[in-house]
């Protein structure tokens, strides 16, 4: 039996593995929510396949996306990081990924976690949307622009309202599976 997929998702087996498995299903769980974050973050300007390829090589290089860890990391460990061919070498990245650990502590010690803070932009249940093709997919959307600017307003780096609308899909605050996709869900 053929599956059909979101064609984004048939560049490779593991593009597939993490269609099938991960995108769009809601996280309820801070650290998967930080993974998640971290990921799409390092993601900017690169394809998704490439972030996948070197997936468990940056959770090993970043203590399992420990946020509390990564909060402290120093400007040497910094430096170590970026002679790690196996992870993305952009200093940048890696120092908003420190910044983010931090304003992440920050905001669950505000609201209790950060899982309560992201549900509460869409009411604690996923948007639905009911898009034909890829092509009707949008790379931002209003929610995506606020929230965005709300994590910018709060000192964010990295994540501008493409990267927070790629977070949402793949995290499934938005379930953007496509119809002709056999993960879609046509409620």
């Amino acid at each position: 039996m053929t599956i059909t997929r979101c064609s984004w998702a048939n560049v490779s087996e593991l593009d597939q593995k993490y269609h099938d498995e991960e995108w769009g299903v809601p996280l309820s769980n801070d650290a998967d929510w930080f993974e998640t974050m971290i990921l799409e973050s390092m993601q900017a300007g690169l394809s998704w396949a490439t972030i996948l390829k070197k997936r468990e090589t940056m959770r090993e290089a970043f203590d399992q996306f420990d946020y509390e860890k990564i909060a402290l990391y120093s400007e040497e460990r910094v430096e170590e990081l970026l002679q790690n061919p196996g992870i993305i070498r952009h200093r940048g990245k890696i120092n908003a990924t420190i910044n983010n650990a931090k304003l992440f502590m920050e905001i669950q010690k505000e609201f209790g976690s950060f899982n309560t803070f992201i549900w509460d932009y869409v009411g604690g249940s996923p948007i639905h949307n009911h898009f034909q093709t890829l092509a009707d997919v949008p790379a931002t959307t209003e929610l995506s622009t606020q929230l965005g600017k709300d994590l910018k307003k709060r000192g964010f780096k990295f994540l501008g309202p493409t990267t927070i609308y790629a977070f949402m899909q793949a995290s499934g605050i938005v379930d953007d599976h496509v119809a002709e996709c056999f993960k879609y869900n046509p409620h």
